[in-house]
């Protein structure tokens, strides 16, 4: 890989130590949060991830609502998820467009992309297509439904994504209607496809073949509520919504504590946490209840127990309580927002947030990877790319196209 590449040599404290894939070139072709996502962690872990975008169809993640102010640069959403980012700005309206992405695919090891089913082999850009030129590239596909089957067609976006695959209708209170799930599902189906290449690429350093993935984001959802389907097949009895509750302990839940918009979450797992937290509200006798002597008598009166822990929580503020429950081993803690994660003790003693300097927003707080790892570099170092911020590198030092031939492509409107 080129040693000048700004995605793995950013800057000095990442040069000790190598990132796991380093070495790996991967064309995204993806929009919206699901791919992105994929693409993030492929870029945090090493890869020289290359992000195609184009000015005339902007990703969903750089306007409307998500754009600070309208600026298509100051978008919360696209910064997170493209860091460690390289930038192109193509046209793939324009022929030469998708001839420089064909000769790019041509030298990497990953396309990833989440048209719908049949829109790059439209473009000469399909897999059997690219696999002539590079027969070892893995070409990672995302969509609603994947490539076949009768719904192969369909559009959908992460709140579709959330009913099809079970999670919705499981989400929400007994007697209130499905509740969507919106960006978390993205984010899992990302995830899922991260994986996948991951795989992937693992299967072509031991056979030397490249492979095709045809990810489902409906499956990807499905096999998070997998136990769902199975608990049908075996009692023929539906999953039903239990809002904040769980099957197995009591009391388990949010509640409201002092303050405004202020919550704990505690859960009880055992009769040993159980009389614990009776002794910290002051009311030892619910351990002895009858209606509370064991976990299975707990889920019987689970309102009634919820009642009285609310009781007791609304009197005290969330941090106070947490270090009283988890002193004496009841798992609790605050409900944070997103100004207490950013100023979390916890979160920095771990050293999870990084500043990055972004060209337009100056320096930032950001969050890498979920994991530490020892020996490997796998910390943000690098913000994401403005648009089409890094053309001239990627044209004239990853493809060598001709200085000349540039500014002609660039006349004609390719680099939109």
């Amino acid at each position: 890989m080129n040693a000048k590449n700004p995605a793995t040599n950013p800057g000095a404290p990442m040069a000790a130590a190598r990132r796991p894939l380093e070495g790996i070139r991967v064309l995204d072709l993806t929009w919206a949060l699901a791919g992105p996502y994929c693409t993030l962690h492929l870029a945090l872990l090493g890869a020289e991830v290359i992000k195609i975008e184009s000015i005339t169809s902007l990703d969903a993640m750089r306007r409307g609502d998500y754009a600070l102010d309208g600026d298509l640069e100051r978008s919360p959403t696209f910064n997170s998820v493209g860091l460690h980012k390289l930038g192109l700005r193509l046209n793939l309206k324009q022929s030469a467009a998708v001839a420089l992405v064909k000769a790019l695919a041509g030298i990497s090891d990953v396309l990833v992309q989440n048209f719908r089913p049949g829109v790059l082999e439209r473009l000469g850009l399909g897999y059997e297509e690219l696999r002539r030129s590079n027969p070892t590239i893995v070409f990672a596909s995302s969509s609603a439904f994947g490539s076949s089957g009768p719904l192969r067609r369909y559009p959908g976006y992460a709140s579709v994504f959330s009913a099809s695959g079970g999670l919705g209708h499981i989400t929400g209170y007994e007697d209130g209607p499905p509740v969507e799930i919106r960006d978390s599902i993205d984010l899992r189906v990302g995830a899922t496809l991260a994986y996948a290449i991951l795989t992937a690429l693992y299967h072509r350093r031991n056979t030397g073949t490249g492979q095709t993935i045809d990810l489902s984001s409906m499956e990807a959802i499905v096999a998070l509520s997998g136990h769902t389907t199975l608990a049908y097949v075996l009692t023929g009895e539906t999953a039903r919504r239990r809002g904040n509750r769980d099957d197995a302990m009591a009391p388990h839940g949010v509640y409201r504590c002092r303050g405004e918009d202020a919550w704990i979450s505690i859960a009880v797992a055992t009769d040993r946490e159980f009389r614990a937290l009776c002794g910290a509200m002051g009311r030892p006798g619910l351990a002895r209840d009858a209606r509370f002597a064991d976990a299975y008598r707990r889920l019987r009166h689970a309102e009634e127990l919820d009642e009285a822990v609310e009781g007791w929580t609304r009197k005290h503020t969330p941090h106070a309580m947490m270090r009283l429950l988890q002193k004496i081993g009841v798992a609790a803690v605050p409900a944070f927002n997103s100004k207490d994660l950013v100023y979390d003790m916890h979160l920095q003693a771990r050293g999870a947030w990084r500043n990055v300097d972004h060209p337009r927003m100056g320096q930032r707080r950001v969050q890498g990877l979920s994991w530490q790892t020892v020996g490997a570099a796998t910390q943000v170092s690098m913000p994401a790319p403005t648009l089409g911020q890094h053309n001239d590198f990627i044209l004239r030092e990853v493809l060598g196209v001709p200085a000349g031939e540039v500014d002609r492509l660039d006349a004609g409107g390719v680099f939109e």
